[in-house]
């Protein structure tokens, strides 16, 4: 386990290295998670490594929340002043979230020829 938690944050580490380094407008963590996946694509070894260790982190990763409701009580004064800006921004962003995904699927199913439920 401690290989493998090691593995993961050297990873993050490189991504965050990365994205200082070169100046891209991508989060060092979201960079080192693609380089952690190309890692476990490029090695069985690795991926058998990582894996027990990355399922029990997301079996708990509702715990990972807890510190960001702790930062909203913390600012609801802020929140208050900046709350419509702020509710606005969260809608927008989901709309925009899920016609991406939507998106994506229908792009997916034309690129793999799914026909949808023509079948049934």
């Amino acid at each position: 386990m401690i290989h493998a938690l090691t593995l993961i944050l050297a990873c993050q580490l490189a991504g965050e290295a990365l994205a200082r380094l070169f100046g891209w407008p991508v989060p060092g963590p979201v960079l080192g998670m693609a380089l952690l996946f190309a890692l476990m694509l490029a090695s069985v070894r690795v991926a058998e490594l990582v894996t027990p260790t990355g399922t029990g982190i997301l079996r708990h990763l509702s715990l990972l929340f807890v510190p960001a409701g702790v930062g909203v009580v913390g600012h609801l004064q802020q929140l208050g002043t900046n709350g419509l800006g702020l509710a606005l921004a969260l809608i927008v962003s989901t709309v925009l979230a899920l016609g991406a995904g939507a998106g994506a699927f229908v792009l997916v199913a034309r690129l793999t020829g799914d026909k949808g439920s023509e079948d049934v």
